[in-house]
């Protein structure tokens, strides 16, 4: 395994990171669920991602009790705060004061630890001053309940006014969490500069397009029985964006390069994302311990330019980097 800086903080993470949206306390069982954390574990991961959110809090728990027993000061554990969670109220979601302090500490029993390295806000809050944000974000870091902050899908602009109160507040923001595969690149053209400048490092969610650049979806052909896209608990809506035949098939071009180079499409996706220099790590999820086995075998596997350019043929015009999908994407409101 190998490990980044993230940000510019002395913080390192794994390259890999362990990630169970959509996963633990909804699509695995929790004896599955903590298999796969051992097999996390096991290749040297000791970075793991989750949020409140995830299976309305359950997946925090499940995470908790996976870590049980570990050393703590040799894990980095990530959570994110901002959707609804619990009876879903009023003041349940967001990132007010109230909202921010309250879901801390719902976090941490849940994790089973008295701090996280790294707390972040899960989307812009339209709805709360950022001032009142960041300000909490700051008193949770003096409490001693965490210790590194970051965002997750914040435009350029935003990550740059977030970054400058953390800044007057004398805290770091070191991270941002967006969405970046093959297949997506809209960070490629704001984000990732803005982030450069400022020595924000990015932590990457899906960079398996949530299983379509493993090739195991067919153009024309039917959905794998038990897969992300047959997922009626939310996977099948957010893979929706990329089935289609066309996209299906060229991502059946990526096959001959992870041939030649003897890896698999799935390690050649993740390896792809880690090849951005302004990325630390890439979160993978898996439903099977032999997932995470095969996944984390990315690391340290590095792509020269003649292999990025044939994916970018191979991709051709199928690959979305606009930079405003960001913004177009992210909630105007709270949701309610």
């Amino acid at each position: 395994m190998e490990f980044r800086h993230l940000g510019n903080s002395g913080l390192k993470i794994s390259e890999i990171i362990y990630g169970n949206w959509l996963t633990h306390g909804s699509q695995v069982e929790n004896d599955a669920a903590t298999a796969c954390v051992r097999a996390a574990l096991d290749a040297g991961i000791t970075s793991f991602d989750t949020a409140d959110v995830y299976a309305n809090t359950v997946a925090e728990s499940v995470l908790g009790d996976a870590l049980a027993g570990e050393r703590r000061e040799s894990l980095e554990i990530f959570t994110k705060v901002y959707w609804p969670t619990g009876p879903k109220g009023h003041n349940d979601v967001g990132l007010s004061r109230k909202h921010i302090m309250e879901s801390i500490n719902g976090s941490l029993k849940r994790l089973r630890t008295d701090y996280v390295d790294l707390y972040q806000a899960h989307r812009y809050d339209h709805e709360t001053p950022l001032e009142e944000t960041m300000q909490a974000f700051a008193d949770v870091v003096r409490q001693g309940k965490v210790l590194y902050i970051g965002v997750s899908e914040w435009t350029a602009d935003q990550i740059r006014a977030g970054h400058a109160l953390a800044k007057d507040l004398g805290v770091q923001l070191i991270s941002s969490q967006p969405q970046y595969s093959m297949l997506w690149r809209v960070i490629e053209g704001e984000v990732v500069p803005t982030c450069r400048e400022l020595g924000v490092s990015q932590i990457v969610w899906s960079p398996i397009a949530q299983g379509v650049l493993t090739g195991k979806y067919l153009p024309g052909q039917p959905l794998p029985e038990g897969s992300r896209a047959t997922d009626t608990k939310g996977g099948a809506n957010m893979i929706a964006r990329f089935m289609n035949d066309d996209v299906l098939g060229r991502v059946q071009e990526l096959k001959p390069i992870a041939d030649d180079l003897g890896i698999s499409m799935a390690q050649l996706a993740v390896a792809w994302v880690l090849g951005n220099d302004n990325v630390a790590g890439a979160i993978i999820g898996a439903s099977r311990p032999e997932q995470v086995v095969e996944n984390v075998k990315a690391s340290g596997v590095v792509l020269d330019a003649g292999v990025r350019a044939a994916i970018d043929e191979a991709l051709g015009d199928v690959v979305q980097a606009d930079p405003g999908m960001t913004a177009k994407n992210a909630p105007a409101s709270r949701p309610a």
